[in-house]
């Protein structure tokens, strides 16, 4: 059986992430996929408050004492992204309330740059919260670039694949617009081949261990990561 979820609606401030919501509201287009058995690349991103950039190029202060893991597996023949976003220490309420101020921005370090993809916000209990799922292009955002039309126009998983440093993982609050946590995307080898480089993995129970000598620019220390296989049906 295949899940949808209902289409996710966005308000944005144009000066906190400085594009225009689309008509003050936007459905995304994105539907929520099973987990494919195989994927094309995968990355990580160890996202931190010292990190963020605010819409003029400027450094500025997010959350403090904030963390963010963000962690993606891409299958880009299907445009179809998979994420585990765990943020912690991220305290009030989200920039958006409708579930989209949680982004992959193409920008590059120190770089402000337009939202290309749009993720439900973590959520939970206490200093934790999650999120978790697959989702398949056409992507939206739900924001309106210079150009007229959505950031997510005409964007594809393989812009990642290429340039995975050119892209960045955030979440934006209330308190802290211009985002509380930031990181930029380091590959994570996969199956012995590394992400982006055309190589396949099938088994989503695997464990993909990477030191902390390939991802120390990016996450400062040694990543785990796992993926428990979803039932598909």
């Amino acid at each position: 059986m295949r899940r949808t979820l209902p289409r996710l609606a966005a308000v944005t401030a144009a000066t906190a992430l400085g594009f225009a919501a689309t008509a003050g509201i936007a459905f995304a287009q994105e539907t929520e996929v099973p987990e494919p058995s195989t994927f094309t690349s995968m990355y990580t991103v160890s996202a931190t408050p010292d990190a963020v950039i605010n819409n003029d190029g400027q450094a500025v202060p997010g959350e403090p004492g904030a963390t963010g893991e963000f962690n993606f597996r891409i299958n880009s023949d299907d445009e179809i992204i998979c994420y585990d976003i765990t943020l912690r220490g991220v305290t009030g309420e989200y920039q958006s309330p409708a579930k989209t101020a949680t982004h992959i921005h193409e920008a590059a370090v120190g770089q402000p740059g337009p939202p290309r993809l749009a993720f439900p916000n973590p959520e939970g209990d206490g200093d934790v919260r999650t999120s978790s799922g697959c989702m398949q292009g056409p992507f939206t955002t739900g924001l309106e670039g210079d150009n007229g039309q959505d950031t997510a126009t005409g964007f594809s998983l393989k812009q990642i694949e290429a340039n995975p440093t050119g892209f960045t993982g955030d979440t934006h609050t209330a308190d802290f617009a211009a985002g509380t946590v930031r990181g930029q995307l380091a590959a994570v080898p996969m199956g012995g081949v590394e992400t982006g480089a055309g190589g396949s993995s099938s088994d989503s129970t695997a464990l993909y261990a990477v030191g902390a000598a390939g991802l120390a620019a990016a996450a400062g220390a040694g990543v785990l990561m796992a993926r428990r296989g979803r039932a598909q049906s």
